[in-house]
């Protein structure tokens, strides 16, 4: 789910973009069929994705992408903060280092 939650964020999957079929992304991936299965029907859940059976699944274009956007900047800012805690960098060099980015 935050692999295809991912590329809508950056970009590689717009609104209304065809996403690869249960079977197809299992194989991309290495997963299993159910593993995909659940997710799609987990985003389709959260209206991050739109699924028609016979037709296939896609982007939903009444998606709040600066949401889906956010969302994942934060739990990238998260793991972030989890290895500065573990490597013991100071708060002040993490928002330095923020700001260098930035620019």
């Amino acid at each position: 789910m935050e692999q295809i939650k991912q590329r809508i964020a950056v970009g590689d999957w717009p609104p209304n973009t065809l996403l690869p079929s249960v079977r197809e992304l299992a194989t991309e991936t290495k997963l299993s069929i159910i593993t995909v299965k659940r997710a799609y029907l987990e985003l389709g859940r959260e209206g991050v994705i739109i699924t028609q059976q016979g037709k296939g699944s896609w982007v939903s274009d009444t998606l709040d992408l600066a949401t889906v956007q956010k969302q994942e900047l934060i739990q990238h800012l998260e793991q972030a903060s989890k290895l500065a805690k573990s490597l013991a960098i100071p708060e002040d060099k993490i928002l330095q280092l923020i700001k260098q980015f930035m620019e």
